[in-house]
């Protein structure tokens, strides 16, 4: 596989002028353009009511030009009044004219003035209110998760650490397509449109301050430049990343990915265990599917499974991670299970119910 470039920094020369979008999730509201339609329809709407008032009354109003008033006289004088203009050259002569100034014209051109200034105002107080929660999203964000592509494999990677006891709150998609971000606040996660080789994209998904990211983009150089791009930021997060190509897997382990998963390989097993034995297929699919049927947890050993064999406890265990080592549920060199140790299980899920915090699913695509 050829790379753009062997130097990150290089491939970054231009990152000043990247393009990018921050979204969070909030409450749904009209889009700007519709608020605006609206308020300017509900102006008309005040200028045309005050121009019928004065035609039918027109009786009463005095026009200095020729001393009587027609429908454009009408709108006329609604729209100086309305703004406060007020040339005088139109003005009401009797009293019912004046009573109508005074208890109707005079509201109204109150609520135009509310419906122009408001509209103004909410402006400013929305890119305000924007601007302090992305101030404040910034400032208390941290220990996060960093989800690199939302399409099938990304979605399905944010359902299952969600299930585990994630806050939404606490995952921020980042993808090129701002279509896609969307999707992602809607579900209540925040969002970062950009190109996530980028190394400006990725600091404003904070991924210096992130505990874990899931790469999961659809080309596998992308992976790699991804991957290359994160660990330089932060050298502490665990990084799992999928490629389609297993040749490109090493690749990605060499860039700083903790864990690689195959997805057309991982695909192809499964599909060829489904042939041989559909059983045992249903099975790994079961477990595949987080929160259904069975799940694969990994969990520590509690106080009362301390001192005891794999097979002694209430869970199906099939490994042991033992410091860095990863040990069968078979090997010898376990002996009795420690309080250091962790357990990789089978267990029952329950429909509705998520996965103890302390326990978190292994990597799948």
């Amino acid at each position: 596989m050829k790379l753009p470039g062997q130097d990150v920094m290089a491939r970054h020369a231009d990152e000043r002028n990247a393009t990018y979008q921050v979204k969070l999730p909030s409450r749904a509201v009209q889009g700007p353009l519709r608020q605006v339609v609206r308020r300017l329809l509900m102006a008309l709407s005040v200028l045309v009511a005050t121009a019928l008032i004065v035609w039918f009354d027109r009786g009463g109003y005095h026009d200095n030009a020729n001393g009587h008033v027609d429908l454009l006289d009408s709108f006329y004088y609604a729209t100086v009044t309305l703004s406060t203009t007020g040339y005088g050259d139109i003005t009401p002569v009797s009293d019912g004219a004046r009573l109508i100034n005074i208890f109707v014209i005079t509201p109204l051109r109150v609520l135009f003035l509310i419906i122009l200034v408001g509209t103004t105002l909410e402006v400013l107080t929305e890119r305000t209110r924007e601007q302090w929660r992305l101030n404040h999203w910034r400032t208390n964000v941290r220990d996060h998760t960093v989800v690199v592509g939302f399409g099938t494999k990304g979605r399905s990677a944010v359902q299952t650490v969600c299930a585990t006891g994630l806050k939404p709150e606490q995952v921020v998609v980042v993808d090129p397509n701002s279509e896609v971000i969307d999707a992602a606040v809607a579900h209540g996660y925040a969002g970062v449109v950009g190109d996530a080789t980028r190394s400006s994209v990725l600091l404003r998904a904070e991924v210096q301050k992130a505990r874990k990211v899931i790469v999961a983009t659809q080309r596998d150089d992308t992976a790699v430049l991804v991957t290359l791009t994160a660990r330089q930021l932060n050298r502490s997060a665990k990084i799992v990343a999928a490629v389609r190509e297993e040749e490109n897997a090493p690749l990605l382990r060499q860039s700083g990915a903790d864990a690689v998963i195959t997805s057309a390989s991982a695909a192809g097993r499964l599909l060829a265990l489904s042939v041989l034995s559909p059983n045992a297929g249903m099975v790994m699919e079961d477990l595949i599917q987080q929160g259904s049927g069975l799940d694969l947890v990994e969990r520590p050993v509690t106080k009362a499974e301390a001192g005891r064999l794999p097979n002694e406890t209430d869970d199906l265990v099939v490994s042991v991670v033992r410091g860095h080592r990863v040990l069968g549920y078979d090997d010898p060199s376990i002996g009795t299970l420690q309080l250091t140790d962790r357990l990789i299980s089978i267990v029952r899920a329950t429909p509705g119910t998520q996965v103890a915090p302390d326990s978190k699913p292994l990597p799948q695509d």
